[in-house]
């Protein structure tokens, strides 16, 4: 199958990544919880949280070196175990060492998961398909964001946390392994195959030098971290709110709501806005909803914010992917799509880690306004950063970022 053939493997990898991230998104805040109930602090949960990043900040650029020169649909399985096992490990541990042990193997198996399947989408996918299709395959996290924080609320509460969030966690791990379903015979042989001609490997610095590589890898990292604290310490300000588990669920799952209606209007967007400036002002917005957070405002006002929030950072992801896939050089596009996911982690374990010493010592909502600087900064520099031309008339931007010069061509801006 060439790229820009029949799509039916993109709906089956979109249906795949929905379970393997609704496990997730289910057990990131029920991992919270039943530490909470364990005894830990703010800043345990944010040790906790950043281990969940640790594993696969080490891992992410072999696994893309080797996906650049070989398959991506092995690596697919390989996450929903992984993911599945240290769900329901994570329910089953006793301490909070256990526990950020297992998240870190959870974490390694989103890696290896996402690793796969952003890299058959670029691979598959036409050139000028790449926004849409990414923004699709992108669809896939947010239904998993949608469900997995409502399942985690309806299942943990009560007077036994420690029981129902490990409850929680054990469903989430058998949910995951639903993703096996979708996964059979979803990457083309021949595809596959002429990965085998690809010549010697890029140097990672000269990928990291590639214009527009840069950028790509912190817009994705600011937009991910803000995803990453809320999912983690909306329940801790819930606790101190007295905002129960069921109602912090659905907020949750408001914002990923909302990221889902941002990724369906993704192209008209595009053409209506142009890559820069839709960058720009959704960073800028988040930036303003994040520092909000941090307000002591009803539940009907955070969830409004949230809403607006979620929307926002529905755009960095999937337009930081063809970003940085068509700013790579031909033979390392999945080794610099794994510097970004490593970039991505990285923010992960720094960003929960500084988030939990900044509550520590400003209080729970403090991590929030910490967000709104690092968004802040990210819209600086989509700003800053040229526009990224493309080949089609129609393919999701508008005719100021068009090249003057017939035809697709690789380029690095944003």
């Amino acid at each position: 199958m060439a790229p820009g053939g029949n799509r039916g493997w993109l709906l089956r990898l979109v249906i795949a990544f929905s379970f393997a991230q609704g496990a997730v998104s289910m057990a990131r805040p029920a991992v919270s919880y039943r530490a909470l109930a364990l005894g830990a602090d703010e800043r345990a949960i944010g040790v906790i949280a950043g281990v969940y990043a640790l594993l696969p900040l080490f891992a992410a650029v072999p696994l893309g070196r080797r996906t650049d020169h070989g398959r991506c649909a092995p690596l697919l399985p390989v996450g929903v175990v992984l993911i599945s096992g240290g769900c329901a490990m994570s329910g089953l541990a006793n301490s909070l060492w256990a526990m950020a042990v297992w998240s870190g193997v959870m974490g390694l198996g989103h890696l290896c998961f996402v690793i796969g399947a952003q890299s058959l989408v670029a691979r598959q996918s036409a050139p000028h398909e790449q926004d849409r299709n990414f923004g699709h395959f992108t669809i896939g996290a947010s239904l998993g964001q949608l469900v997995g924080p409502i399942a985690a609320g309806a299942l943990i509460g009560g007077r036994d946390m420690a029981g129902t969030s490990a409850l929680a966690l054990l469903v989430a791990g058998a949910g995951g392994a639903v993703a096996f379903t979708s996964l059979w015979r979803i990457e083309s042989r021949t595809t596959a195959k002429s990965r085998k001609e690809q010549g010697e490997r890029v140097p990672v610095q000269r990928i990291l030098r590639t214009r527009g590589v840069p950028a790509g890898i912190f817009i994705s990292l600011a937009v991910l971290s803000a995803t990453d604290i809320l999912t983690a310490y909306l329940p801790v300000v819930g606790e101190h709110r007295g905002i129960a588990p069921s109602v912090i669920g659905l907020l949750l799952s408001l914002r990923a709501a909302a990221t889902i209606a941002c990724r369906l209007v993704l192209t008209p967007l595009l053409r209506l806005l142009g890559r820069t400036l839709l960058l720009t002002v959704t960073c800028l917005l988040a930036a303003l909803l994040c520092a909000g957070i941090a307000l002591p405002v009803p539940v009907w006002a955070l969830a409004l914010m949230l809403a607006v929030l979620g929307f926002c950072l529905g755009v960095g992801q999937p337009l930081s992917m063809t970003t940085v896939v068509q700013a790579a050089p031909e033979g390392a596009r999945s080794t610099a799509l794994a510097l970004r996911l490593t970039g991505n982690r990285l923010g992960q374990v720094a960003a929960p880690a500084s988030a939990g010493l900044v509550a520590g010592v400003a209080g729970v909502a403090a991590p929030f306004v910490m967000l709104g600087a690092l968004l802040l900064l990210s819209a600086g520099i989509a700003l800053r950063a040229p526009g990224r031309p493309e080949g089609p008339e129609g393919s999701g931007t508008d005719a100021r970022e068009r090249p003057k010069r017939s035809g697709f061509r690789r380029t690095s801006g944003i």
